[in-house]
């Protein structure tokens, strides 16, 4: 099975070099807990292995031997927040030299513009410019932005990586702009096709804001899920991992009797600090 690296090596290592070609991830995480800064290393890593081959083995090491390929292009879909911003957030969770390095190789998509006209937000808010004051109520069909998201993916995901940030803004919009129906269909969808394109789909969610069915719905939508958590323990507490479903990558786990992944943030973003094992 091709595999592709997701940017944090040690687990990449524990997967067999990486998320199983034609694989879409959901990234559910607890405010806070690191889903967010998985998706930043995941961008600028796997762009750096594009970009500069010598600093990216000094920062992730050698590919896994076998049938591991690089995505052909990096991708990051933002639905309310644009370029600068995502790097200025990028350049907190990770060393500047590694952003730098990385994150001219990833492909920024704002589709801002197609979400806020679903908004009472004045449209100079968002797309930097005065408009007259009778567009500013006007609403335009919800398809907007779920065509524009879903035309962006099928022209640049096939082979490629992309992460989305985020499936909870999409949550945000009014009822009767975009029901929960909608949002899942989308996702069976994107599915489907993303089995034919040979890439890897990043849907970041904040789980906090998701009744348990909800969840379970995203999560039967996808064929992996990565849930980022907070764990007490004594006065300190961790952030910790769990894959808890995920096509050719779940059973490697279990074999290995792997139940929770700790997990850290330093100057090289994301990365898994210990691993925990059933006893």
């Amino acid at each position: 099975m091709e595999r592709i690296p997701l940017g944090v090596s040690r687990l990449d290592r524990m997967m067999g070099g990486g998320a199983p070609s034609g694989s879409v991830v959901l990234l559910a995480g607890e405010t806070g807990a690191g889903a967010r800064e998985f998706c930043y290393t995941s961008a600028t890593v796997a762009a750096l292995a594009l970009a500069d081959e010598e600093r990216f083995d000094l920062y992730y090491g050698g590919l896994e031997s076998g049938d591991v390929r690089l995505p052909a292009s990096v991708h990051y879909v933002s639905f309310t927040d644009e370029e600068a911003a995502i790097r200025s957030e990028m350049r907190l969770a990770m060393d500047d030299d590694l952003v730098d390095a990385g994150a001219p190789a990833v492909e920024f998509r704002d589709l801002s513009p197609e979400y806020f006209k679903l908004t009472p937000v004045p449209t100079d808010w968002y797309a930097g410019r005065t408009t007259d004051i009778g567009d500013l109520g006007k609403r335009t069909d919800r398809r907007d932005v779920l065509e524009a998201f879903g035309d962006y993916l099928t022209e640049h995901a096939p082979g490629s990586l992309v992460v989305v940030d985020s499936v909870t803004d999409l949550l945000s919009l009014p009822d009767e702009e975009l029901n929960w129906g909608d949002l899942t269909v989308l996702l069976k969808g994107l599915k489907r096709a993303s089995s034919r394109w040979g890439g890897v789909v990043l849907l970041l969610v904040n789980a906090d804001l998701l009744e348990p069915t909800q969840l379970g719905h995203l999560k039967e939508a996808t064929d992996g899920t990565l849930r980022f958590e907070w764990e007490s323990g004594g006065s300190e507490r961790a952030r910790t991992l769990v894959v808890e479903q995920f096509r050719g990558v779940l059973s490697r786990f279990e074999d290995e009797d792997v139940v929770r992944f700790e997990t850290e943030i330093t100057d090289a973003g994301f990365d898994v600090s210990n691993v925990r094992k059933i006893r």
